[in-house]
């Protein structure tokens, strides 16, 4: 860890994300101040962020994120900041992960990729899951709630904030390019009642308490989506996210 947040800012002319050494930042769209799609705190203390990916281990419900924070694992990390990229690398009882986040060159998109190899000598089942709690405005007003809905096509879960009288119309989205997925629109459901990231209910109960169907609700602002696979040993996997604004 550095004394203090050491930070990346990925960006292109209408879109861009802050990442620190501990993980995800924050996201915006057009105005770093006025539209922020996900939420952001000036404190080099905590370094907190809205935004979260964990790996777990479905075999014995052990869980970790890619990246220091929200939910570090034992092991050490290696963080590297690059020009227009960001890369975390850790190993976790024989799983290798290494996450790299960048922003699209001319659309408003940042991708999350992360790419698991299973070093442990035998077969593993895992999941990885994502995490982002919505702002769609300037961070820090509280509004009653943001709008969600999924479509089960694409994997991708759609938020919009029509209180926000500037960009009442744009509608930003969270994605994972598996086919078998789950997601949630609810964050009492994933994190629990007085729960943090660094902890999240949804990573301790064993199964999946998401919605795998259409959803479309008013619902507290945050998005969750979790992909499952089996990891032969030796073998690789690779899971993509997106998030947006549109």
């Amino acid at each position: 860890m550095t004394p203090a947040p050491w930070v990346n800012v990925l960006a292109n002319p209408t879109f861009g994300t802050v990442l620190s050494e501990s993980g995800p930042a924050y996201t915006w769209s057009e105005n770093a101040h006025e539209f922020r799609l996900t939420p952001w705190d000036n404190d080099p203390v905590s370094d907190s962020s809205g935004e979260a990916f964990y790996l777990r281990d479905e075999e014995n419900g052990r869980f970790w994120s890619p990246t220091p924070l929200p939910g570090g694992g034992a092991m050490p990390y290696v963080t590297r900041h690059g020009f227009g990229y960001s890369v975390f690398e850790h190993t976790e009882t024989g799983i290798r992960s290494e996450m790299w986040v960048y922003v699209a060159l001319d659309a408003p998109v940042k991708f999350t990729v992360l790419k698991v190899r299973n070093e442990s000598g035998r077969s593993r089942r895992l999941s990885a899951t994502g995490f982002v709690e919505w702002v769609l405005e300037i961070c820090g007003r509280k509004r009653p709630c943001t709008c969600h809905r999924s479509q089960p096509d694409s994997g991708a879960l759609f938020a919009r904030n029509p209180y926000n009288t500037e960009f009442a119309g744009r509608v930003a989205f969270f994605g994972v390019d598996d086919a078998i997925r789950t997601v949630s629109g609810d964050r009492t459901e994933f994190l629990g009642r007085n729960g943090t990231l660094r902890n999240p209910a949804a990573m301790t109960v064993r199964g999946s308490p998401e919605k795998s169907g259409p959803l479309w609700i008013p619902a507290p602002r945050s998005s969750s989506l979790r992909a499952r696979r089996r990891a032969r040993a030796g073998g690789n996997l690779h899971a993509r996210r997106g998030a947006r604004r549109r």
